[in-house]
């Protein structure tokens, strides 16, 4: 009964994930199908690699690792996926959660420096992200099943900024919030992330 439920749910967040996915794409696909088709790159010179770390030590320890391995589908917009592990302790409690995220970022302004004289080249993007997380019943109240862990779905969404520091690589900081909070308190609302990538 159990592993049937935890089976609908998974279904459903990967269902749901792929259907606002879906639906994303295709009204980019409809806006830049009008531009002037241009040659598209050779697929890996539009693979990108990065995600973020994060490390906090003292009355609460939270390291959290997210790599993640993307396409530029079009000049302006790009999906990624990746794992995300975390490692919560809070004075003697401690859990491992455990997940599957992606993305899709759309450039909304390539370099700022060409809007505004700052002389920097710096980015603006939107981001919207679906995460499914595992976590560990035991360490939460009210866990929604009786088995050792159990399974949340958020979607997060925001902007941000991305600095230029190569041909290929930049650093992105971005100002999320979770959509669909669970109550379990996973995220911080808003949620304040800086990745790499390259």
């Amino acid at each position: 009964m159990i592993l049937k439920y935890l089976l609908t749910y998974s279904n459903r967040s990967i269902r749901n994930t792929l259907l606002t996915g879906f639906l994303v794409f295709a009204s980019f696909s409809v806006v830049f199908g009008q531009q002037q088709k241009e040659a598209a790159p050779p697929l890996r010179e539009r693979l990108f690699y990065g995600g973020n770390f994060g490390l906090q030590f003292g009355t609460i320890t939270d390291i959290q690792v997210s790599p993640v391995i993307g396409v530029w589908l079009f000049p302006r917009l790009a999906v990624a996926a990746g794992p995300d592990y975390r490692f919560y302790k809070y004075q003697s409690d401690r859990t491992n959660i455990y997940g599957l995220k992606t993305y899709m970022e759309f450039v909304v302004v390539k370099d700022l420096g060409s809007v505004l004289p700052v002389g920097s080249n710096t980015g603006i993007f939107l981001h919207i992200e679906d995460e499914l997380l595992n976590l560990e019943s035991s360490y939460w109240k009210n866990p929604p099943v009786f088995s050792k862990r159990f399974y949340i779905n958020t979607i997060l969404a925001g902007g941000g900024l991305s600095q230029q520091l190569g041909r290929r690589s930049s650093m992105n900081m971005m100002i999320l919030w979770a959509l669909n909070d669970s109550g379990y308190g996973v995220y911080s609302n808003p949620e304040i992330r800086i990745s790499f990538t390259f």
